[in-house]
């Protein structure tokens, strides 16, 4: 007989893709000072086609269950989205911030160059575009952009060059990493700037088994940037 008890059953519970998302955020915490607050005011987003049967049904289901966890604002335009979500960072010195979901194809595509003033200006964002279907199922449909060439390849990797941290969620065990990379690089003001998070349509409807300790409140402490030495001798 062994010496050895066994290890402790892990807990968990069963989501999609998109509910383990909206349900991560809404747990996320932020803190300076002595100060907590939620990390994430809320998600703007333009549903259609690619998001509107996944992080769209999330995010309504998730205010029918709990009220103002993670709350959704209707956007006009994408790009305007993004700026808005920008602003606000720096309005909360980067305390507290938005996530920011769009269509697949040019929904998503509108979203770069406010990805691109985020990231110069180290303002965190969390982008969270559509992509194409991970089993490559069915090919391009109504908005999406693809290259035949490279199946690979879609057009939210033009998001990478200007986001400060990029990662495409292929199946739904890659997303508790992609989550805490994302709130690492989210909460650090030397390092933030637009975080990418793509989703195919298909794998933000695929339901899983998430360890319940995912969805655990986590505080995130946003330090200050420190003067240099010689500033601060003269200061003195």
């Amino acid at each position: 007989m062994s010496e050895h008890p066994p290890p402790a059953r892990t807990e968990t519970v069963r989501l999609t893709v998109s509910q383990a998302v909206v349900r991560f955020l809404a747990r996320q915490y932020s803190e300076r000072d002595g100060q907590r607050q939620r990390l994430f005011a809320g998600c703007l987003g333009i549903f259609g086609h690619g998001n509107v049967a996944g992080l769209g049904q999330a995010l309504l289901q998730a205010e029918i269950d709990e009220p103002g966890a993670l709350p959704y604002v209707l956007g006009r335009n994408e790009q305007a989205m993004v700026h808005t979500a920008a602003g606000y960072a720096r309005a909360k010195d980067r305390l507290q911030i938005w996530a920011v979901s769009t269509s697949v194809g040019p929904g998503a595509t509108n979203m770069v160059t406010g990805a691109a003033l985020a990231t110069v200006n180290r303002l965190p964002v969390l982008l969270l575009p559509a992509d194409t279907f991970a089993t490559r199922s069915a090919g391009p449909l109504l908005q999406e952009l693809e290259r035949p060439d490279s199946g690979d390849v879609t057009v939210n990797d033009a998001f990478r060059p200007v986001s400060r941290y990029f990662d495409r969620i292929w199946r739904p065990e890659q997303l508790p990493g992609a989550l805490l990379g994302a709130m690492r690089v989210l909460t650090d003001p030397a390092e933030t700037g637009a975080v990418t998070l793509c989703f195919p349509q298909d794998v933000q409807a695929e339901a899983f088994d998430w360890p319940e300790e995912l969805f655990a409140e986590r505080t995130w402490h946003v330090g200050r940037p420190l003067p240099e030495q010689a500033a601060l001798a003269r200061a003195v």
